[in-house]
């Protein structure tokens, strides 16, 4: 597949931001930018993966991995950059700590963050175009 130069420029550009995930970034922006849906959905299933070896027994260990989980779906937000993808994967990310079984009473720490991140999840919408907001708004009322 062939870029052209200024947008090989671009990428190098951006590269420079991001010291650690650099390989991950250029591999994002030559293979998977183009394909936003099938982005989402390898992202979402990693998460799944994550959430599979959840250590439910220990609250240390579950908030531990739960931090984690929403530690790499920032990064793959944030290698997107679209709003619509940052939706998508906000909303999977509560849905999937909704229904882990971990107690998430207010005030708790996992409590915290489920909050913190519907909370982004309106936050998000209210910047989509009214179209979009209404597609993604039923989702948002289950979590």
């Amino acid at each position: 597949m062939h870029q052209p130069p200024d947008k090989l420029i671009e990428y190098c550009i951006r590269l420079t931001k991001y010291k650690v995930e650099n390989k991950q970034l250029m591999n994002y922006l030559l293979f998977q930018a183009y394909d936003q849906e099938d982005y989402i959905k390898e992202v979402k299933e990693e998460i799944d993966e994550q959430f599979k070896n959840l250590n439910k027994s220990r609250v240390f260990l579950s908030k531990k991995t739960v931090r984690k989980v929403l530690k790499t779906t920032q990064k793959y937000i944030k290698f997107s950059g679209e709003k619509t993808t940052e939706l998508e994967l906000l909303i999977y990310f509560c849905r999937k700590l909704k229904t882990s079984g971990l107690s998430l009473r207010y005030g708790t720490v996992l409590g915290n963050m489920y909050m913190r991140q519907f909370e982004q999840v309106k936050k998000v919408m209210k910047t989509l175009h009214e179209d979009l907001q209404l597609d993604y708004a039923d989702q948002v009322e289950r979590l």
